[in-house]
């Protein structure tokens, strides 16, 4: 019998499972994308073993001690229902705690947002990803992103994420937008993507969308910014899946009119 409470860290041997997970319920990270949680959070993702290999994850990635955001809340379709998931969320949330991170979010699914409401978690507003159909193309970025940007858009510094998701790029101290992209197992991932305004946003991301003729693309937006999903729109995008940010502690709404693309789900 597997032992319910046997929540342990994710370790770099286990990627192959998380990697199945992920590919069983249909997203789009790569073995790349696991890798960086792991890099940017070694004591965040957590897992449960079933059987000699994993059967279900979480993590956590602190941004210091202003937001910790939970992601990658995945269960083997075999072995649902045997509070896999709570367990898991349950333990992020004692690990922010110990870090002393009294605000946590998350985007959730339709399926996931009573299992956090039972956490105390409340709805913020609706995140939607949209789409472009298309191959996949091996477009890792190599634009600088402008930390000071990112973190007047969110309120609180990522820049390890930033640095994580584009490590040959040098952070710049200003600029109307900065973009961001990387491969993904289903279709390219257009974000982070934070801009001043719709001019700005536009002459950045209109050259890098089109860059690939027939590449694919996911860009996860907030419906708040109505420019991103204009701009989304023209653009030939389709809305796609819809989910929930959800937030526990101390509220903290991001200038949504700034954030044209999210990091990930997993990421914010």
């Amino acid at each position: 019998m597997t032992d319910l409470s046997a929540v342990r860290n994710l370790a770099h041997t286990d990627l192959p499972d998380a990697l199945e997970l992920s590919k069983l319920a249909g997203w789009n990270q790569t073995e790349a994308d696991w890798r960086r949680l792991l890099t940017l959070a070694p004591d965040g993702c957590f897992c449960i073993e079933g059987e000699g290999r994993v059967v279900a994850t979480a993590t956590l990635v602190a941004y210091q001690r202003d937001c910790a955001w939970v992601g990658m809340v995945l269960t083997h379709p075999n072995w649902r229902s045997r509070g896999f998931a709570r367990r898991l969320v349950g333990h992020t949330l004692g690990m922010a705690a110990s870090l002393g991170i009294g605000r946590v979010k998350l985007d959730a699914t339709a399926h996931g947002q009573d299992l956090y409401a039972s956490f105390g978690f409340t709805a913020e507003q609706e995140v939607e990803r949209w789409e472009r159909p298309g191959i996949s193309a091996p477009n890792e970025s190599s634009e600088n992103y402008a930390s000071s940007l990112d973190e007047a858009a969110y309120g609180y510094s990522r820049a390890d994420l930033l640095a994580s998701l584009n490590p040959g790029a040098r952070p710049t101290a200003r600029a109307n937008a900065y973009a961001l992209t990387r491969p993904g197992l289903i279709r390219s991932y257009l974000g982070p993507c934070i801009a001043e305004d719709l001019e700005s946003a536009t002459q950045l991301l209109t050259p890098i969308l089109n860059a690939v003729s027939g590449s694919g693309w996911f860009w996860d937006v907030l419906v708040e910014n109505r420019y991103a999903m204009a701009l989304a729109s023209a653009l030939g995008f389709r809305p796609a899946r819809k989910l929930v940010r959800m937030s526990l502690g101390p509220p903290l709404r991001e200038r949504e009119e700034k954030i044209y693309a999210l990091a990930g789900f997993e990421f914010g």
